[in-house]
């Protein structure tokens, strides 16, 4: 498997992650010894713990046993597969049933192999490269789907997706999520006074330093729509979402891209609208939205090249008082 660990390491920064589900500890062992050199091994004795560790860890593949106590792995594939988190992990069942019909009914559940007892190590090893190897191509293949042609950052569908995924997520672990919208100041005007090759290398650069600007390798920036980036902040408070949008802010300054035609400064600036909320089965991811789009244009009307805020007071927005975001 040595190929396709460089080829992981190098596109995705680390080590293909398998996750062994199997009520017997001693069938566990055996698969840790024989593929822990090529990969993070997660281990699950039930079907419950098996789901758990899919919606946390996101597998690469999984090894999953037919016959467990509480659920067993038909039920489990089942309910992973249902699960829009988890229905693109592939599933390996291993199994020591060996009918034509146990195989036929593992891959009408959604499985992609089928391995029978006492397993056969070469064998073993030679399918889970493969539907590794898979995977990855997969992963590749989507990801250029939802990353931004010009700046390389995500695009609006991956935010689109992101922003769902982050809203379940905050409403489960009953953690906030902030998210910045950022608009370029007087983008149109830098068009027509620079031209269009300089606006795209505008753009590409203020991408790079509103990455840089993020600390955490779950935050997300995304170019939402021609020149207005969005930013979704996990388990952020709006003092943190603050710090983040002056960051910004002053990355973008210290870029010193001329800008003549602008009325607030003779470098490109943004502004940036906050908005934190705690998400909940009464809200949806709109209102964060909403509340975003609410105080951009609150930073825009006070002056531009500064930051406005958004949060929800008894059930009613407040859009406070916008604020330059100096450091």
């Amino acid at each position: 498997m040595e190929d396709l660990l460089q080829s992981w390491l190098l596109h995705a920064n680390r080590r293909p992650k398998l996750l062994i589900a199997d009520d017997q500890p001693v069938n566990i062992r055996v698969l840790y010894e024989l593929l822990r050199h090529d990969c993070d091994i997660f281990m699950a004795t039930s079907g419950a713990q098996a789901i758990a560790l899919c919606q946390s860890e996101a597998p690469d593949l999984i090894l999953l046993d037919v016959v467990m106590d509480d659920l067993d792995g038909h039920e489990v594939c089942r309910r992973l597969k249902a699960d829009p988190m988890t229905s693109d992990v592939p599933v390996i069942f291993i199994t020591s049933q060996d009918r034509e019909d146990d195989e036929v009914k593992a891959l009408e559940l959604g499985a992609v192999d089928f391995i029978t007892k006492p397993i056969n190590p070469i064998v073993t090893k030679a399918r889970v490269r493969t539907h590794l190897t898979i995977k990855f191509q997969g992963d590749l293949l989507r990801a250029s789907a939802l990353l931004d042609g010009l700046t390389g950052v995500a695009n609006r569908r991956k935010f689109d997706e992101d922003l769902h995924a982050d809203w379940r997520h905050g409403t489960r672990e009953s953690a906030p999520l902030a998210l910045l919208m950022v608009d370029v100041d007087y983008f149109k005007r830098f068009n027509d006074h620079y031209g269009h090759q300089a606006g795209d290398a505008c753009l590409k650069a203020i991408a790079k330093a509103l990455a840089d600007a993020l600390r955490r390798p779950y935050d997300k920036l995304a170019r939402y729509g021609g020149e207005e980036f969005a930013c979704l902040l996990p388990k952020t408070d709006l003092a943190g979402a603050r710090c983040i949008a002056q960051r910004m802010i002053a990355r973008v300054r210290e870029l010193a891209i001329e800008h003549l035609s602008s009325d607030v400064d003779t470098r490109v600036t943004v502004s940036i609208g906050i908005a934190v909320l705690q998400p909940s089965r009464e809200l949806t991811p709109d209102a964060l939205l909403k509340a975003a789009d609410d105080a951009l244009y609150e930073a825009k009307r006070a002056g531009r090249a500064r930051f406005a805020e958004s949060s929800m007071d008894d059930q009613a927005l407040r859009v406070s008082r916008a604020s330059t975001g100096n450091v």
